[in-house]
Order: C-alpha cells, then structure tokens, then sequence
C-alpha cells in the first residue's frame, strides 16, 4: 500500500519561495494540488510535509489505492504524488474535503493539468499552487538585496547592494536549468540529462497524457522553433513556418495545436499573458501571449546551444522570429521565472504589455489585486541609459499612481536608483521574494 515519506523526503531540502505560500494555505485548506513541470521538486517540498506517502508511478500502489481508496483517508497531511496516474485520487480527496477533511490534510502532486475528462475541477475544494523550476534567488548566486514584495508595497524600498555575478555566470544559469535534480551535475551528464527530458516529453509523457504523436520529428522540430521565438509574441503560424523552412506542404493548424495545448498542460509551455488592465487608462493593447518554455535550459537543449556558443552570439539553428539576440531573449526568460515566482509569494499576477502596433513594449507587468503594478524591463546589459527607460517613463505618464515602481532588471553590479528619471537599476541576482 503506502510507501513510507523517507522515500522522497530530501536528506538536505533545498528551501523554496512557495514553502511560504504553502504553510499560510495549510492553516486552512484541507488540500492543495502542486503542480509544475516534471523535475521542478515538487515531490520533495511536499514530502517536507508530509506523514505518508502515496507514489502513483508505481503499479502496486496504484492497485492498492484503486481497490481501497480508504488507505488515503486517516491522519494526514497524506501526500498523492503524481497523482493523475489514478485520476480517481482527485475525486476521492474532493469528497474527503465536501465530508470536512481538517486543514492540511491533503497534498497532491501533479506534472499534467487537471482537466482530464471526468475529472470534477475541484474548484474552492483543492487549491491549485504553481511551482516552477529554482529561480535566480532559490539558486544562491547572491544573497537578493532587492524584494520584489517590497517593491509592492510601494513605499519605495532602498534600491541597493552589490554582486559578482556577471554575464558568463548568467549564461551558465540558461543554460544549466533550474531543475534541481539536474544543475549541480557534471556538465556532460547535465547536458546528456537535459536531452534525456526532451526525449521523454516527446516520446512517453505527451503519450500517457492522452496525445498520439504520429511524427516525433515534426514534433521536435516544432519545439525547437517554439524555443527560438523565447520571450517573443510571434504568431503559431510564424513558428510553424520557422519548424518547416523550405517545405510547401505545412503541418495543419490541426497538427500543431494539440501539441501546444498538451505541451501547456504538461507545464512544458510556460507562456506569459499579455496585461489586460482594470482600469481604462490603457487602450489598444495587444493580447497574443510571450513564448517561454519553463525552463530556458530547455530552450538551449532544444536549438542545441552551450555557453560558450550563445556568448558569442550564436543565434541557433532555428531563424529567430523578431530583432534581437538570442541570449537577450533568453535572460529575459530566466527573469521572467523568478519575478514569476517571486510574485506568487507576494500573491501578484504577471503579465507583459504591447500596444497593438507594438510601439510600446514593457516586458513584465505585476499586478496587484488592486491594480495598481510595478513594470519591469530586462536588459542583457550592465549600464541602462536614458533610452532604455524610454516605455517605463511612457507608462508612468499613463498610470500616475497607479504604477507603484519601474525597474530595469540588468545583468550589472549595483543596484540603484537612477537620479534623472527615478527609474530602478537592479542586477537580475539581487531580485528577489
């Protein structure tokens, strides 16, 4: 029946920003459902909290739990992990929760999306928190002097501190993943992993989520060009038409979307949302969203790039879908995952905004629940100049009050702010929760 927790509790667990958010939702919700890609260490933030332990990847357990679904009930918290390999678990943990389960009593862990047929949303019943791959912060590069739920209070915090990190250590962070099972490794074995989770998308996951692929290298090819359209808003039909150059008879529309949707359900997509903001002070904004894969290592897997090659301005083997460097892109996606995880913590949505004919661009907007935003643009630089801030001071003019604080995140040394413009300068290393 149940395995023990000590299979999958860490001898030394490595703390992350969603432990917080998650010991303030045990204090009253009965269950919460982890989710987040394969690898992101779900498996061992939960087991930090549970009494038993439920793995559905393994058969015996599955059998056991099917023909008595009463073993997941009793002193908790009970932890299911990976649960949508017996859907059933879902429901039985609802009805548990409608009968008055306590507070903290159940934790499930998921690498798919919940809405498979049949399956009741579980809304109000089982909260949904996401947990994505370790963020910049999580990584210890640098103790963070900046904190983005500061930054949100809008009392202007102190914009200070200082970091030896620099643009090769930002490159090998790309490019060595935020999986923790996967960045401490020797570089070979971590590339040969990196390609290994690439493989098992493509090839068992997209499968057992319920998705026939007919032609792996269709597939693959589609993935790759997805990569190299990183923090961009290109059309489906541009990375489409960038997945088969040359070729007349294009892959339907029929073709690629599934594999999008699954890949969204599987958390392998990570797309951000364009802003649509409350207030009318802002017409005409675009709504396509920014393509990011969860991780930027699997961007670099996938276009086949190593640090030393993105350092010299390799732009990849795929045609990039819009102006600007690859490496630019992709700093803004490892930027992007850390202001997204720091901005659950401090329970903030993220978006980005463009205007419809795209003469405005700001690259993060967080929100609060009352509307009122920080704007954040990314830099692959170390100084920012008075065009860099150019659509930050734009907003600004729009928003008055309502913007809280404007920041240039770089890949410099100092954080600061700027005297001429007020804007803050902040090393994408010193941000944090």
């Amino acid at each position: 029946g149940a395995v023990s927790s000590h299979s999958l509790a860490a001898e030394h667990y490595l703390p992350r920003t969603v432990d917080g958010e998650l010991d303030e939702l045990f204090t009253g919700a009965a269950a919460i459902s982890l989710e987040g890609a394969k690898g992101v260490g779900k498996s061992a933030t939960a087991a930090e909290r549970a009494t038993r332990t439920f793995l559905m990847e393994d058969p015996a357990v599955r059998e056991a739990v099917a023909a008595a679904p009463e073993l997941l009930r009793g002193t908790g918290p009970v932890l299911i992990d990976e649960w949508q390999h017996l859907p059933m678990t879902w429901d039985v943990v609802r009805r548990a929760v409608d009968a008055g389960a306590a507070p903290g009593q159940f934790l499930l862990t998921g690498s798919a999306s919940s809405f498979s047929p049949g399956n009741h949303s579980g809304a109000g019943r089982i909260l949904k928190v996401r947990m994505r791959p370790l963020s910049l912060a999580e990584r210890g590069l640098s103790f963070p002097t900046v904190s983005l739920a500061a930054i949100l209070t809008g009392t202007q915090p102190d914009m200070s501190g200082e970091t030896s990190v620099g643009l090769p250590e930002y490159v090998e962070e790309i490019c060595g993943s935020g999986f923790p099972g996967i960045r401490g490794l020797p570089q070979r074995v971590r590339r040969a992993q990196l390609r290994g989770y690439v493989d098992r998308v493509v090839d068992r996951d997209m499968v057992e989520a319920g998705l026939r692929v007919r032609k792996e290298a269709a597939l693959r090819r589609w993935m790759a060009a997805y990569a190299a359209a990183t923090s961009s808003v290109a059309s489906y039909e541009k990375i489409r038409d960038a997945a088969t150059p040359g070729e007349g008879n294009k892959p339907a529309r029929s073709t690629t979307e599934p594999y999008r949707n699954m890949l969204e359900r599987l958390f392998i997509l990570d797309p951000l949302p364009a802003w649509q903001p409350t207030q009318s002070h802002l017409r005409q904004l675009a709504a396509a969203p920014k393509h990011h894969l969860t991780d930027p290592a699997l961007a670099t897997t996938l276009l086949g790039l190593a640090p030393a090659s993105l350092l010299h301005g390799d732009q990849g083997p795929v045609p990039r879908p819009q102006d600007g460097s690859l490496l630019g892109a992709l700093f803004e996606s490892l930027v992007t995952l850390g202001v997204r995880t720091y901005a659950q913590r401090a329970e903030a949505s993220v978006g980005h905004l463009r205007t419809h004919r795209g003469d405005h661009e700001v690259d993060l907007i967080v929100e609060r629940d009352d509307g009122r935003i920080v704007a954040i643009e990314t830099k692959l630089a170390t100084t920012v100049s008075q065009d860099d801030t150019v659509h930050l001071r734009w907003l600004r003019d729009r928003l008055g009050d309502d913007l809280l604080d404007a920041v240039v995140v770089t890949s410099g040394r100092y954080a600061y702010s700027r005297p001429e413009d007020g804007v803050a300068v902040v090393p994408a290393a010193l941000l944090g929760p």
